[in-house]
């Protein structure tokens, strides 16, 4: 088994880029899916799941240039999690999907 994830949805917010020395990028981005389905009733459920997506190197320049809020988007990566210490010294964790492909839909 692969640690594989496929998502398909929209851009949340502008992607924030970072660029570090060298000129190594890094996007940051979010994107929702939606799921539609129906009760046994016939009541009509939408459901928008918002999952952190990381982009590094080419294909960060490829967000950076053609990405923006509300685009289509297509990812394929792995799912991955990390820590970090807060400014109040907590620990939060975070579950991101790092890219390894992406497709630019088209509407």
């Amino acid at each position: 088994m692969r640690n594989k994830v496929q998502l398909i949805g929209n851009v949340g917010q502008e992607p924030e880029i970072k660029t570090f020395e060298g000129g190594k990028k890094v996007a940051n981005l979010t994107i929702a899916t939606n799921e539609v389905y129906y009760k046994e009733n016939g009541d009509k459920v939408e459901n928008t799941e918002w999952h952190r997506v990381s982009a590094w190197g080419k294909t960060a320049d490829i967000i950076e240039k053609y990405v923006t809020k509300g685009k289509e988007i297509a990812i394929e990566g792995k799912l991955t999690h990390r820590s970090y210490d807060d400014k109040d010294g907590n620990k939060r964790y975070i579950t991101e999907v790092m890219v390894n492909e992406l497709v630019l839909m088209s509407k």
